[in-house]
């Protein structure tokens, strides 16, 4: 579930004359800018964008990259870009530094159903004029290039059915590679990326019940080894996303100095769909509130943001 709050009644023309007047003059008013569009969903969003131009001849988006800055700054564009145009800023700010940032491109291509995934690939093509696998290809090499333009260029099988008899070849084949530490068997990339989730989640349940363990665990071995890491992101994005992104939000928050891409990126992205879920998976195993680990990691009106958008009030 969603923990954005949205009145229920809003008008878009004030909102738009509200966040004029909150950028007008000599100071930014960054507290009204943060309640008007923390409490908008993705359609009203768009209307303001649409209603500020009509009105006054100007970009809203540039107009707010011009008053704001920062952590703030970089959240609120984000938030305010059409969801499939901020998947589609994700990935190219990702790809740029792709031997480090790859777990953005896989969640784009293992959370998001076929039809998403196509519709970031457009978004992508008409915001940059290349395709996003001739960019995830440019920037990356060997076996990790292999398997990420595979995730990006696939179009799963998005139904239910799976083969029982399929899941156990493949489990098989999936723990003779990882037990052999042949991580670029092509078996094991065809697999993880051509094969539905439904069925890819019956070779998992499988590998467990034979081996007495999960995949992702056998997976954690090696750090070092950057395929056998994204390997590992792309199975527990298709095996249970929430609870990747649970540890996403934990990494970003328990590591030396806050990962604060990553904790933008998945409560701006998440806000509007399941980000009440997350909220309780996190206090759940790590006994704290998110809303109280954010505020301890972060100040200003950066935090208010971000916690606006989780859902708590003043």
């Amino acid at each position: 579930m969603a923990t954005i709050i949205v009145p229920e009644n809003v008008s878009i023309h004030e909102d738009a004359e509200n966040l004029q007047k909150a950028c007008k003059g000599w100071g930014t008013d960054e507290k009204a800018i943060i309640n008007i569009l923390g409490h908008r969903n993705a359609i009203q969003r768009k209307q303001i964008r649409q209603a500020y131009e009509e009105l006054y001849q100007e970009d809203l988006i540039k107009r707010l990259e011009s008053e704001l800055s920062g952590d703030l700054e970089k959240a609120v564009y984000r938030w305010i870009l059409d969801p499939v145009d901020r998947d589609a800023v994700l990935a190219n700010v990702a790809i740029k530094k792709a031997e480090t940032e790859f777990p953005v491109i896989i969640e784009l291509s293992c959370i998001y159903s076929p039809e998403e995934l196509l519709a970031v690939r457009r978004a992508y093509q008409g915001r940059y004029k290349r395709s996003l696998e001739e960019d995830v290809a440019a920037h990356t090499t060997g076996d990790l290039r292999k398997f990420l333009v595979g995730l990006v260029t696939t179009y799963r099988y998005d139904g239910p059915e799976i083969n029982e008899r399929l899941a156990k070849s493949e489990a098989d084949i999936l723990h003779e590679a990882i037990k052999d530490k042949i991580f670029n068997h092509e078996e094991v990339i065809r697999i993880l990326t051509t094969r539905s989730k439904a069925q890819l989640k019956a070779s998992f349940n499988r590998y467990r019940d034979e081996h007495g363990t999960s995949i992702t665990k056998k997976l954690l071995k090696d750090e070092s080894n950057v395929l056998q890491k994204a390997l590992h992101a792309a199975i527990r994005c298709i095996d249970d996303p929430k609870k990747y992104y649970e540890k996403v939000l934990r990494n970003a928050i328990k590591r030396s100095g806050t990962d604060e891409d990553a904790l933008t990126r998945v409560i701006v992205t998440r806000a509007e769909k399941d980000l009440k879920d997350l909220k309780e998976l996190y206090h759940e195993r790590n006994s704290v509130a998110l809303d109280d680990a954010v505020s301890k990691e972060i100040a200003g009106d950066y935090k208010k943001f971000l916690l606006t958008l989780l859902g708590k009030e003043d």
